[in-house]
């Protein structure tokens, strides 16, 4: 079912809602977090059911590396998922994965311009997550396709992989008439 808007008045604005919400998803993490799922099962399983005869050092590194490298797999896959961004009044807000973290939070008054970029990939980052490089700023990608760049006041770069990119960079603009920039709020 679609919602439909309701008749406005020729006064209100209706070029840009209150708070723009958009995110980005990538299913392929979920892959890899059955690969950690996987280790962090051997681990398990060779600690329960383990007929090692070489002694118990080897049996003990085994268990600790299997589910180590299992739950860091897992939480490090999940924690980019997907990426949500709020864009509020004063704001933008990027948050990672299902819990949130990690997060980042823009006053629009750090915000000198905002462009959309077409195909932002994570080869040029250096893969997917919370990546910087030195020449090309901070991002968060989650997949491929387009995105967000924030050039910030400070000279810095934020690079955001979102669907419906085009939208949020209209918006993030249209608020920036309204603020001076390098004010804190």
């Amino acid at each position: 079912m679609r919602d439909h808007p309701r008749d406005r008045s020729p006064d209100e604005d209706t070029s840009h809602p209150d708070v723009w919400t958009g995110r980005a998803t990538n299913r392929v993490q979920w892959l890899l977090a059955l690969v950690g799922a996987a280790c962090l099962a051997l681990g398990i399983e060779l600690a329960v059911d383990s007929a090692w005869t070489s002694g118990v050092a080897p049996l003990v590194m085994s268990v600790v590396g299997c589910i180590a490298a299992g739950l860091l797999v897992i939480f490090g896959t999940l924690a980019f998922v997907h990426v949500d961004l709020k864009l509020d009044k004063e704001c933008l807000e990027v948050r990672c994965g299902h819990i949130g973290v990690p997060r980042r939070r823009i006053p629009l008054s750090h915000v000198v311009g905002a462009d959309f970029s077409p195909q932002i990939t994570p080869r040029h980052w250096g893969g997917w997550g919370y990546r910087w490089r030195p020449e090309k700023g901070t991002a968060v990608v989650v997949r491929r396709g387009e995105g967000i760049v924030l050039r910030l006041w400070d000279g810095h770069t934020f690079t955001i992989t979102v669907d419906n990119a085009e939208s949020a960079v209209r918006v993030i603009r249209e608020r920036l008439r309204t603020i001076t920039p390098g004010t804190a709020h």
